[in-house]
């Protein structure tokens, strides 16, 4: 059984355990040293002298070298994140079982649940048109229920306007950190790419896990409906065959320029769609974090 499977963890109804079967899952992939990296990273050896910790002592190097060292490290800078997820109700949509919201959600209780486990402080912040809840980052470890609650509270809702949220957010931080945005990026880009470049110009690192469902990147319809905006209150009668191609075209644009934003201001951009494992997920944020750096 593939327990990162978004269908599989859908099963569980428990978000703690939904996270803690990720996260637990993806770090028994990697070698202890590197999943130590991930808070400090290896530096040197350094001979053994009496009173160092047995514990970091390098047994692979004693059985080559026949002497005891320790291994050193250099802590990192302890990171201080903001998850921004989108819960409006585009997010509620589905095509296999798997919402958006729900793969979202998801998401954003894995990161949390491992940015604490690495000892990092992390919050909440979910919007529509507005800020919805906010929950500051903290780095105590019960801190991780109040997310979680937030997030089970939570029932997506309402239009979506990410560019107010992020001016908003970049005028209030009064220090760099990182900013996690969860979102299907239904929104006008060039309001989103400013809030995105003022983030940036604060000195916030940024990633955008961009969600679709399978269905709304391949466009698998083949007869005659109505399609319905969930957001507001549109209808159109449609033959998919007809509208294929302009819809692909429209979107693989909306893409383009989302990526193109992303490259040219630093900005980690991925496009997840809501059928793909969410380890793929919380590896793309672990590769950044081990390169993170303050100055």
């Amino acid at each position: 059984m593939n327990y990162f499977d978004p269908k599989v963890l859908a099963g569980v109804k428990n978000l703690f355990l939904r996270a803690r079967t990720v996260v637990d899952g993806v770090l028994v992939g990697i070698h202890p040293s590197r999943a130590k990296g991930i808070s400090a990273e290896f530096e040197e050896h350094r001979g053994y002298t009496h009173g160092d910790d047995p514990r970091h002592i390098d047994w692979k190097a004693y059985a080559k070298f026949d002497r005891y060292v320790i291994k050193e490290y250099r802590n990192t800078t302890n990171l201080k994140a903001h998850i921004v997820m989108d819960v409006s109700a585009s997010m509620n949509y589905s095509s296999n079982g798997v919402s958006k919201f729900e793969y979202a959600s998801t998401l954003a209780a894995s990161l949390a649940y491992l940015m604490l486990k690495q000892q990092d402080s992390v919050g909440l912040i979910t919007y529509s048109d507005k800020i919805e809840t906010m929950i500051p980052p903290k780095s105590a470890h019960d801190h991780l229920f109040a997310i979680l609650k937030s997030l089970e509270d939570t029932v997506p809702r309402g239009v979506t306007s990410a560019a107010s949220v992020l001016q908003d957010l970049a005028a209030t931080l009064k220090k760099r950190g990182l900013i996690i945005l969860i979102s299907d990026l239904f929104d006008q880009p060039e309001t989103v790419a400013k809030g995105l470049k003022q983030l940036r110009s604060r000195g916030s690192e940024v990633i955008v896990f961009h969600l679709l469902d399978p269905a709304e990147l391949n466009f698998s319809f083949h007869e005659p409906a109505v399609f319905t905006d969930m957001e507001e209150d549109l209808t159109l009668l449609a033959d998919p065959r007809a509208i294929r191609s302009a819809y692909l075209e429209t979107l693989q644009a909306l893409m383009a320029e989302y990526r193109q934003v992303c490259f040219s201001h630093h900005i980690d951009y991925v496009l997840f769609e809501t059928s793909v494992g969410l380890d793929r997920a919380l590896t793309r944020y672990l590769t950044w974090r081990q390169t993170f750096r303050t100055g």
